[in-house]
């Protein structure tokens, strides 16, 4: 008999006879997952930290698994109106194209105290209302996933027994003594760290464990309340789950390293780019068919509401390189003021998957849904990075030399008008780019992913079918 190469077949001995599961059998008991099981998938964010977790819904729901999202509230319209189920969680933010919200993003995004911020003032304090949100979405749940940000989703798994999987979105959230990231308020450090070795990676990793200790200090007091150990770091190992952990990027970005979590999978970039159910504005390929390529320049979701002179200073880039160019705004209130030059057409949003193909380059803050986006476009880039994991993508893509980066401090006109003419003018970045992307198109991150948690919950639901008839056996 052919046994299916990931599947460890059981040849249970009860009172001296050998009891031996069929193919045929244990295919039966681990299809009949499908229409039944429900999967939770609990993200925090902006869009790039909510579009992952929509194209893995998607997937699912194609192949007959019941997806629910859990995330803001501000996200609930997009969602539902995909068909997906929707549970919104703790804790609440205002949209981040309200006075309110941009006043939230440009604490979170801020370089000297921003992850502080984001976890000590708003995280882990919410830990207790986004574990009974999550708890009530996850009810009848077959399988949690979560995102790292998530603090109650490791500790509601445990304690009420739901399987779970964890998930990361960029190379930072996976740390790595022998690629090590780029501190965001210490960039320079990054090639000490190189130079330095394993030795001292490690030691400035557990450095940095000791430091955001205390910002992290609710969850340890609720997991104690649930009685549960303390269990690892949330922001480093205690993320992980020991079951799968799905990598959802591109190995182009970052190859596996011998000391990330051993369940540690990379499947490329699960992609979902529409605002709504809309298409693209036709105003947009009128547009990009009236001449030659522009250069298009975006600040996600998120950044773009704290712009600042992004857009001027862009506008005065590109009039210098006389080049046309596309601004995607997020919002009519981030526009520039007074009419814009010939050549230079600005848009709230739009599909990257759809505009991003037809740019000469793309400038942009480093997020990595963007930077994925990006790449898989085969596009050079300019990046002006913010903070948390984008100066690590920032680098990650200057390194495959399809980049080049710009600190945020120093983006005005004449410096971006340069580093746009070496990208632009040297053919070896459009040559790269092209190649890096035909890579990255050439993967499919949502299907990967489905298929190694079809693969698990199918392992799953055979050890408790088997495990039921031994048990009979015996």
């Amino acid at each position: 008999m052919r046994l299916h190469p990931r599947l460890p077949y059981l040849h249970a001995t009860s009172q001296g006879v050998e009891k031996t599961f069929s193919e045929r059998t244990i295919v039966r008991m681990s299809e009949n997952i499908y229409g039944r099981e429900r999967i939770v998938l609990a993200t925090f964010g902006s869009f790039g930290d909510v579009h992952p977790y929509v194209a893995l819904a998607l997937e699912m729901k194609r192949r007959g698994l019941r997806p629910v999202i859990v995330t803001g509230e501000v996200n609930r319209e997009k969602i539902e109106s995909l068909g997906i189920e929707f549970h919104p969680m703790r804790p609440a933010v205002p949209a981040m194209d309200t006075p309110e919200g941009a006043e939230v993003i440009d604490k979170v995004v801020d370089l000297k105290h921003g992850a502080e911020y984001l976890f000590k003032e708003m995280l882990a304090p919410s830990v207790r209302d986004s574990y009974e949100d999550l708890r009530a979405a996850a009810r009848g749940a077959h399988l949690l996933i979560t995102h790292p940000i998530v603090l109650a989703g490791p500790a509601l798994a445990q304690k009420k027994g739901i399987p779970w999987f964890s998930s990361v979105l960029a190379p930072a959230s996976l740390w790595s003594a022998y690629d090590p990231f780029v501190p965001p308020t210490m960039p320079w450090l990054e090639p000490v760290l190189r130079f330095g070795g394993p030795t001292l990676a490690r030691a400035f990793k557990r450095l940095i464990e000791a430091a955001t200790q205390s910002w992290v200090k609710p969850v340890y007091a609720f997991r104690k309340e649930l009685r549960l150990p303390a269990g690892g770091h949330p922001l480093f190992d205690g993320q992980y789950s020991p079951e799968l952990n799905l990598a959802l990027f591109s190995k182009v970005l970052y190859r596996p390293q011998a000391d990330w979590p051993a369940n540690t999978a990379v499947t490329g970039f699960p992609f979902y780019d529409r605002k709504d159910n809309s298409g693209i504005q036709p105003e947009i390929p009128s547009f990009l068919d009236s001449g030659p390529a522009p250069i298009v320049f975006t600040l996600g979701s998120s950044a773009v509401h704290i712009a600042g002179d992004f857009f001027r200073e862009s506008i005065k880039a590109a009039a210098a390189l006389n080049r046309r160019a596309i601004l995607l705004v997020g919002a009519d209130q981030n526009r520039p003021a007074g009419p814009l030059p010939d050549g230079v057409a600005a848009f709230n949003y739009a599909p990257y998957g759809e505009l991003l193909p037809r740019a000469a380059a793309v400038v942009h803050h480093g997020g990595v849904g963007t930077t994925g986006q990006a790449l898989r476009a085969g596009v050079p880039t300019l990046i002006m990075p913010f903070n948390h994991d984008q100066p690590d993508n920032a680098a990650r893509v200057e390194r495959l030399g399809v980049s080049r980066t710009i600190p945020r401090r120093k983006y005005e006109a004449g410096r971006v008008a340069a580093e746009l003419k070496e990208l632009l003018g040297n053919p070896a970045y459009a040559e790269r780019a092209m190649s890096v992307g035909r890579e990255v198109r050439a993967e499919d991150g949502a299907a990967a992913a489905v298929d190694l948690i079809v693969e698990k919950l199918r392992w799953t639901s055979f050890k408790v079918a088997s495990g039921r008839r031994l048990s009979a056996v015996a």
